[in-house]
């Protein structure tokens, strides 16, 4: 049996979300939660990884203070520093998550989809921790890689948030399991961001 289109899924909450209730978020003194996450639990496990990842977030960094436009190719730049130089086209097939549990479906329609996503990524009629929850959750739920998917949503966060001037002093309690139908989560997450925002370390 085939599983349940996920992206299909993830897009109706989206949908049905009212990211409005978000917190204000407030530029703050603070520690680079992201490098030190690079720079402790990554590197223990593999200081390759965490070398490629630095690198991407110092380019992510870069292209927010540039005002880069967000978009595929954009994201497509960060991934090459992640997987040490590799080509990164969009996915060409459906894809699977959580040991398949999941399944991100592709149609004619999806990177079409993903763009106008990302495209409102920096539209500023939303408060921006939903907006940098949403697209974490859109690259998450897209899944336009074949591979390190998640650290890509992570990277489009932290670049959402750095072009408003903002840096989290801890991004390891982002680091949860999400699924596509659960609409209180995808609020909640926008709540942490806000929480984390407010926490010096």
């Amino acid at each position: 049996m085939t599983a349940t289109d996920s992206l299909s899924t993830w897009l109706r909450v989206r949908g049905e979300t009212d990211w409005r209730q978000a917190p204000a978020l407030r530029v703050l003194p603070t520690s680079d939660g992201f490098r030190a996450w690079c720079e402790g639990p990554v590197r223990q496990r593999d200081p390759v990884r965490a070398e490629r990842l630095f690198a991407a977030y110092t380019l992510a960094r870069t292209d927010a203070a540039r005002r880069a436009p967000l978009d595929f190719a954009l994201l497509a730049s960060w991934q090459r520093e992640v997987l040490g130089g590799a080509d990164v086209p969009f996915r060409a097939a459906d894809a699977y998550g959580k040991a398949g549990r999941e399944r991100y479906g592709l149609t004619s329609r999806t990177q079409a989809d993903f763009a106008a996503c990302l495209r409102e990524a920096t539209d500023p009629g939303l408060p921006l921790a939903a907006r940098a929850a949403r697209v974490y959750l859109d690259v998450a739920f897209f899944h336009p890689f074949t591979d390190a998917n998640a650290r890509a949503a992570l990277l489009t966060l932290v670049h959402v948030l750095a072009r408003e001037d903002i840096v989290l002093p801890e991004v390891g309690p982002l680091q949860t399991t999400r699924y596509a139908d659960d609409a209180a989560g995808a609020a909640d997450l926008a709540t942490l961001i806000g929480v984390l925002n407010r926490r010096r370390c």
